[in-house]
């Protein structure tokens, strides 16, 4: 697994443990949501700002982004589609 696959399959599993989509984490991070799906799929090179702003949303430490992938783990589940339910 190259860095970029590192990083993507990193920053997905980050993500859908904070319960984000990629939709709501590039709004977020104020960055284009196709950008995050190509970062997630590891083949865009990341930005630095990006790399900054991903860990800010997530509120991780960048170097989280950077961590050793068991090569037993699955990648995470999609989250549900569709809209959250409003919360009154």
């Amino acid at each position: 697994m190259d860095v970029r696959q590192r990083i993507g399959w990193n920053l997905r599993r980050l993500r859908v443990a904070k319960g984000l989509s990629q939709e709501r984490l590039a709004l977020e991070a104020e960055i284009d949501r196709s950008y995050v799906g190509r970062v997630e799929r590891g083949t865009e090179n990341v930005t630095v700002g990006a790399l900054e702003a991903f860990s800010a949303i997530l509120d991780i430490d960048v170097s989280a982004l950077f961590a050793e992938i068991d090569s037993s783990s699955s990648l995470p589940p999609p989250l549900r589609s569709g809209r959250k339910p409003k919360s009154h």
